[in-house]
């Protein structure tokens, strides 16, 4: 069953291979799907593992309540200083 599928692999590739031999102008269209779904796999592992609403511990099944004010969550934010906001909330 594993060298049936081995051989379907290697066929698909290089049917594709050959179809960029004969068609260079697709090279550009197979680079640019390719990084294009490089990076909606990088996004979708940025989001899994440092979103604070993702709870991998089911020890802690809200790590986000120790955080303080100070923690930038947001990826790119020019406008605010997280190292100076004080916390304005009950703690819990």
């Amino acid at each position: 069953m594993m060298k049936n599928n081995n051989i379907f692999v290697r066929n698909m590739l290089l049917q594709i291979f050959h179809q960029m031999k004969r068609h260079p102008a697709l090279i550009p269209l197979f680079g640019c799907i390719g990084m294009g779904m490089t990076m909606a796999v990088a996004y979708v592992g940025r989001l899994a593992l440092f979103h604070p609403d993702v709870c991998w511990d089911k020890s802690n099944p809200e790590p986000f309540n120790k955080y303080g004010p100070n923690v930038q969550y947001k990826f790119f934010t020019p406008t605010t200083d997280y190292s100076q906001l004080k916390k304005e909330g009950p703690d819990f």
